[in-house]
């Protein structure tokens, strides 16, 4: 049994019930700088070792992986400290805010042997597990094309002073998760142009960064991909809609997973038509606390995916490569808003002396 720490306890609280619940992992300590967060992850989960110091993690040699879910800007330094520690290190994304750090990180990564995984949680819900399940197995044939979106009412999120910063942008804290099913389907994404805007909502709240965009990718080999985020204005009823939704259209049949509803529709090549839905214990399993703000299980899923990877010797994927790739996607997407002009994302690379295998 591997045994794991974690760093940041406010999305950190999934990770905590993932790794408790987990018969593959042993939770041995956490961390936050706030000492009233450790108190309360330690009385809510009655988990008392905790510290506010990240040294104590880094040096205790018993510690196999720290995961790490500290703000965006600090990621790198954190990683760079688990990896020069001897640590596996598990991220949450996006993996880094700025490239510069990645070649470092990238070179620190092979030097010292030790696996980084990115947290891409949506990869390991449900349906997204047998939509992908069901690709791999040939059911719909070869993929022609894939379209994402998450379109979410976060109107809500506009009261929250750190919204309204310039620093924040939709672009990475949303459509992260949609682009990473993008690449996940057609990885070699080489340009990508879009369009986005500050909604009437958002502008009244005073919003600094686009909260609707629509983005349409080319990849290496011809296919194209879509991608769409619209956050402060109301959805339509879930039994209609989804917050967020991947569709496969392929040779032979179609498909689409649903978030944060446990819901898959199939067509495969036999031209048969299913929709799936998991009931209450499943539900139970992935959203453990209140309401659907956190979700344990998808946690549970990839931690114990990642164990497995170190033990047997296979790459957890989003490893670091992706997770960098992923990043310079995100970047060509928001240079693309500003220039009104489609962007290479070999481009993005090359400006940090990044190699174009990444993608």
């Amino acid at each position: 049994m591997l045994r794991i720490a974690i760093l940041g306890l406010g999305e950190g609280r999934s990770t905590m019930s993932a790794a408790l619940e987990s018969s593959k992992l042993e939770l041995v300590k956490v961390c936050d700088r706030n000492e009233e967060i450790c108190k309360q992850r330690a009385k809510e989960f009655d988990f008392h070792s905790y510290t506010t110091d990240y040294n104590e993690l880094l040096q205790d040699e018993s510690i196999d992986i720290i995961a790490i879910y500290t703000p965006d800007h600090l990621h790198a330094e954190h990683v760079k400290q688990a990896l020069l520690n001897g640590k596996h290190v598990v991220c949450t994304k996006p993996f880094i805010d700025d490239l510069s750090d990645a070649k470092e990180l990238l070179e620190l990564s092979k030097s010292t042997g030790k696996k980084v995984f990115i947290g891409q949680s949506s990869r390991f819900f449900e349906p997204a597990k047998r939509q992908r399940a069901d690709y791999e197995a040939g059911l719909i044939g070869d993929l022609i094309t894939i379209e994402a979106q998450y379109h979410a009412d976060h109107r809500w999120f506009l009261k929250k002073e750190w919204s309204l910063l310039q620093s924040f942008k939709w672009l990475y804290g949303g459509l992260s998760h949609p682009v990473d099913f993008i690449r996940w389907y057609l990885p070699n994404i080489e340009e990508v142009m879009g369009y986005g805007m500050i909604s009437s909502n958002g502008q009244s709240a005073g919003l600094k960064n686009e909260d609707t965009m629509h983005f349409i990718f080319k990849a290496t080999d011809g296919r194209i991909a879509r991608v769409s985020g619209v956050y402060t204005s109301p959805t339509q009823p879930a039994q209609r809609d989804s917050g967020m939704s991947t569709i496969l259209r392929a040779t032979e049949g179609a498909s689409q997973a649903d978030y944060h509803e446990l819901r898959y529709a199939v067509t495969d090549r036999t031209g048969e038509e299913k929709v799936i839905t998991w009931g209450d214990s499943t539900l139970k399993y992935y959203f453990r606390f209140e309401g659907q703000s956190h979700h344990g299980g998808e946690y549970q899923n990839y931690l114990e995916y990642f164990v497995d990877s170190i033990e047997q010797g296979f790459t957890a994927y989003p490893d670091m490569e992706e997770g960098i790739g992923t990043v310079a996607l995100l970047q060509a997407m928001d240079k693309t808003l500003q220039t009104g002009m489609p962007v290479k994302i070999a481009d993005v690379l090359n400006e940090f002396d990044l190699p174009e295998t990444i993608l």
